[in-house]
């Protein structure tokens, strides 16, 4: 089980972020009911998500998979997917397998609330 704290962000242009912050480990035995939030959160309430990983200490390719779930999730809805605080730990994880250059990866949460939302261009 994993615990997930929600919260809604409210932009000055009156845009609603979700903001996701789970705890512990994303790895084989969590990531399905995060992946499952994540597309409860981007279907329902707004397709705009910030990830804040400053809890999570673990997280393994599953866990990287339902990041990249979420992300592919927004980008269908013309949303925003952004990731912040990633922990120390788990940062070499996504150097190591090179998805740190596919996520939008902020320092600070408020960083990535002024960044978001980002419109895709058509």
């Amino acid at each position: 089980m994993i615990h997930i704290e929600q919260k809604n962000h409210t932009t000055k242009d009156g845009t609603t972020v979700i903001v996701l912050a789970p705890t512990g480990r994303l790895d084989i035995t969590t990531a399905w009911q995060f992946r499952l939030k994540l597309q409860e959160c981007i279907s329902k309430l707004s397709p705009h998500v910030v990830v804040n990983l400053s809890q999570v200490n673990f997280i393994d390719s599953s866990g990287l998979t339902s990041l990249v779930a979420g992300m592919r999730d927004a980008d269908k809805v013309k949303g925003s997917f952004r990731i912040c605080n990633v922990h120390p730990e788990a940062k070499l994880v996504f150097e190591v397998t090179m998805m740190d250059s596919v996520f939008d990866i902020f320092e600070e949460e408020e960083e990535a609330l002024e960044g978001a939302p980002r419109t895709m261009a058509t």
